[in-house]
């Protein structure tokens, strides 16, 4: 099971980026999958997350209204629309798949996980 990220870069404060996530010898259509990031030490944070059939998403507080979780279960596919862009946004993003919808903020939850992208954003 392969999840590969890609779509990071670096971008200015109020900037946009869109990461995808594709997933090879897995179907995860009836996953909940979700992004976590990770800045500096070693906790990942919870950032979105999607259920299987795409009509539920959760975020955190601090990226409600800037960014927009979608999957494409059609093309084993998970995006991250992220808007408005800040500094604190800075982090390596991780998708993440094959949970199982009951706690979408618990990296235990996952089974697998792609390699990170790294968004940077600066001020």
């Amino acid at each position: 099971v392969q999840l590969q990220a890609s779509g990071g870069g670096m971008v200015q404060a109020g900037g946009s980026l869109t990461l995808s996530c594709a997933a090879s010898g897995h179907t995860f259509e009836s996953d909940a999958v979700a992004w976590f990031r990770q800045a500096l030490g070693p906790e990942r944070e919870f950032v979105a997350g999607i259920n299987w059939r795409g009509d539920s998403t959760y975020y955190r507080d601090s990226v409600k209204g800037r960014f927009t979780i979608s999957r494409d279960n059609t093309k084993n596919t998970l995006h991250l629309q992220m808007s408005k862009l800040k500094p604190e946004d800075t982090a390596a993003y991780y998708c993440a798949a094959g949970g199982r919808g009951n706690y979408y903020g618990d990296p235990n939850e996952y089974d697998y996980w792609g390699q990170g992208t790294q968004v940077t954003v600066s001020s």
